[in-house]
């Protein structure tokens, strides 16, 4: 302010009575939005969707969260830990679905669409292979705006939810074939990997993306003989490049995943779709003739599953044989490590709820951000997902000329 006045006085009297430039305060466009962080009541979810450490974050950029009670336990994060980092704590979910934002990790139920309000933001896994169109038009009914995680995607064009949860999984399925392979009522008392002078255990894996990579890298760390197969010849070599040895490839010749089949102790099924249903890839024929107490690990059963004999189970009852062979056909594979995962996708859905504020709220953003944009399947009411809309018959609106007329 002292140099403004100095400068003013130096000018002649010719220039002070110029019409001088006007210094206005620029607004800020940033927003204060209330987090809504509910206890998940899906079976057997364990995450949630954001830690301690996150709150405090979004917190101390001028946020406010509503986390219920024991929404955090099963993923051994406690109440007093969000406290700490200034969650206000409360009792029932009709309080934290007064919220602006509602983050949670499993699709919202039919008793949770009734504490949903007009206008309020919905943000959560979709898992479209399980819904029903009852379910989406009670959504369209609240006229809510609504966020699948797993069809999010970030400046590369990659889905980070989905990539994030398939490297947690595809680890994980290794460690879950390597449990249920040793047990002596589900598997053969037969330890997972290779041991000197005895031949190394056979894991079959089908997809050769991230799942299927991530699956690849801990059964060879283990000392398995892995074999891979996909119909696309690019994942095939990528996941080669990536792993950075020759592994056995196969494009999905029917006689080659056959064979595999026959003599694996374990197979996983790792197969994605980005139409939200995987085909159909083994026969209950096949997994008839696998040896008595392989084990299927079908990560894809959250989509349908890649086998035949495949039927979702849950974590408190993951398995069943059919034919002697052990079947995991559970859909949240992550949420068997809850803890590691709700870190994963905190890490993901914090940036994301800073850059609603800076954006000066949830609709300004979602025009100006494509790859977050693609996650809305619903938009206060309306449906612009078009899968969504031709498999369930439902009207269809396309988000962008939505977002076009958003001023």
């Amino acid at each position: 302010m002292e140099d403004l006045h100095s400068d003013f006085g130096k000018m002649t009297t010719a220039e002070r009575l110029m019409p001088q430039e006007e210094m206005l305060e620029v607004a800020s466009r940033r927003s204060s939005l209330t987090i809504g962080v509910p206890r998940e009541v899906s079976n057997m979810e364990n995450r949630v969707s954001l830690i301690p450490d996150g709150v405090g974050l979004l917190v101390r950029n001028g946020h406010n969260v509503l986390l219920e009670k024991g929404a955090g336990l099963t993923a051994h994060f406690p109440d007093h830990e969000y406290s700490e980092a200034g969650a206000q704590i409360v009792g029932t979910p009709n309080e934290v679905y007064m919220a602006d934002v509602i983050l949670k990790v499993g699709p919202v139920t039919r008793e949770e669409m009734n504490f949903l309000r007009p206008k309020q933001t919905l943000i959560s896994a979709l898992q479209i292979a399980m819904q029903c169109g009852e379910y989406f038009r009670e959504l369209c009914h609240r006229k809510v705006t609504a966020l699948a995680f797993e069809l999010i995607r970030d400046k590369t064009n990659q889905m980070p939810v989905i990539r994030t949860m398939s490297e947690i999984a595809g680890s994980t399925s290794v460690f879950i074939a390597a449990e249920y392979l040793s047990h002596p009522d589900f598997g053969r008392g037969k330890m997972f990997g290779g041991f000197t002078g005895i031949a190394p255990s056979e894991v079959t894996i089908i997809g050769a993306g991230t799942v299927g990579e991530f699956a690849a890298r801990s059964a060879i760390g283990l000392g398995a003989f892995v074999k891979v197969f996909d119909n696309s010849v690019y994942r095939l070599r990528r996941i080669q490049d990536n792993l950075g040895r020759r592994i056995y490839t196969s494009l999905l010749h029917p006689k080659a995943i056959t064979q595999a089949m026959l003599t694996a102790d374990v197979v996983i099924g790792a197969v994605h779709s980005p139409e939200g249903k995987t085909p159909c890839m083994i026969s209950e024929e096949i997994v008839s003739r696998m040896k008595d107490g392989s084990v299927i690990i079908d990560v894809s059963i959250d989509q349908g599953g890649c086998f035949e004999t495949s039927r979702p189970t849950t974590l408190k009852d993951p398995v069943y044989k059919m034919h002697g062979v052990t079947h995991y056909c559970v859909p949240n594979i992550p949420s068997k490590v809850p803890h590691t995962a709700s870190q994963a996708l905190n890490n993901i859905m914090v940036p994301i709820i800073l850059d609603f504020g800076h954006a000066g709220g949830v609709d300004p953003l979602l025009k100006r951000d494509y790859g977050l944009r693609q996650g809305v399947y619903i938009y206060n009411g309306t449906i612009t997902n078009l899968a969504i809309s031709r498999n369930f018959n439902l009207p269809f609106k396309d988000m962008d000329l939505l977002m076009a007329a958003f001023h």
